[in-house]
């Protein structure tokens, strides 16, 4: 299974997505879900963080952070996520939708526990 991770970063903060399904219900998460059959990473990142957040960006908006594929990174089976990410500059309309019961933004200082390993490929992103 092929998943898609964003991060949305802003000044010191980024956006994250509250669970409303297991795994990890109620848990904090970056915006992804399952690329599907017919499309690209790229193409299914863009279209999950406007299904869970309404955000609406641009391909060219977000780099490659890297892909991540520890056996165990999703209690579902075997999952490989690819993540991406951007810096935003404006502003962006927020509001929870699909499979996110809320969208909020947090300070990169102060993260909640995240689902999978998100922190993880938090992490990546601001090594660099």
């Amino acid at each position: 299974m092929i998943t898609v991770d964003v991060i949305i970063q802003k000044e010191n903060k980024v956006l994250l997505i509250q669970r409303k399904f297991e795994p990890f219900k109620d848990k904090w998460a970056l915006p992804g879900g399952f690329v599907e059959d017919d499309e690209e990473v790229i193409t299914a990142a863009l279209r999950e963080l406007k299904e869970e957040t309404r955000a609406d960006l641009s391909e060219d908006t977000l780099e490659f952070v890297g892909y991540f594929d520890a056996p165990d990174r999703d209690p579902r089976g075997r999952v490989i996520s690819f993540a991406f990410g951007t810096d935003l500059n404006g502003t962006v309309p927020l509001e929870a939708g699909d499979d996110a019961a809320d969208a909020q933004w947090f300070s990169i200082h102060e993260l909640p526990e995240l689902a999978f390993d998100h922190r993880t490929i938090l992490a990546s992103w601001l090594e660099e």
